[in-house]
């Protein structure tokens, strides 16, 4: 008679393991959707816009100005009558900061009515400049504007540097292939900014 092997336990410890790492990026996944698309916005101090790429031709690039745009409706829609464009200097050499303020005045928003933070290289020093910016204006409330991907990572950053209201909002952008890189690269910077900060 053939007596059947017991189970490894290194495979069975593995097996295990690949389930739980599964679940646990299934879960973030779910939330990563949920926040990006299904969160609920509410008047706010300010509305800030994030930054991205400036085009070789100093336009912004689509995603930029899908974030604008949504920024100029909901500015428009009178959530708050204070808009920050926050940008670093990007590769291309422009300030996207300058850039998107450009843009905002050119669609109808009055200049006294933005803020410029070209200093904003990041999503956590773009929540820190803003806090700095504010911290004697009694603001606690703040609409965050991005692409779907990134506004959980958003919502955690505004949180840290001491919002204690932060409503996050999708800007218009289709589809596009390179969000599948950019989902992993968000799920990584979320657990990146929770140990960091």
């Amino acid at each position: 008679m053939k007596i059947s092997k017991s189970p490894n336990i290194k495979v069975l410890l593995l097996i295990g393991f690949l389930l739980i790492f599964c679940c646990l990026i299934f879960t973030h996944l779910l939330l990563l959707f949920t926040v990006g698309f299904f969160s609920e916005i509410k008047k706010s101090d300010v509305i800030i816009i994030l930054g991205n790429t400036v085009e070789s031709n100093g336009q912004p690039s689509l995603r930029l100005k899908g974030r604008l745009d949504k920024g100029i409706e909901l500015y428009n829609d009178g959530y708050s009558k204070l808009i920050v464009a926050s940008g670093g200097i990007g590769k291309e050499g422009y300030d996207e900061a300058l850039v998107m303020k450009k843009y905002l005045i050119e669609n109808g928003i009055p200049e006294n009515n933005i803020i410029e933070d070209n200093k904003g290289s990041d999503t956590y020093e773009s929540a820190k400049n803003l806090k700095s910016y504010l911290i004697d204006k009694n603001t606690s409330s703040v609409i965050v504007v991005s692409q779907y991907f990134h506004l959980l990572r958003s919502e955690l950053a505004f949180k840290q540097v001491g919002f204690s209201e932060v409503y996050v909002a999708k800007a218009y952008s289709p589809f596009e292939i390179r969000d599948l890189y950019s989902i992993p690269r968000e799920m990584i910077g979320f657990y990146y900014y929770i140990f960091k900060y």
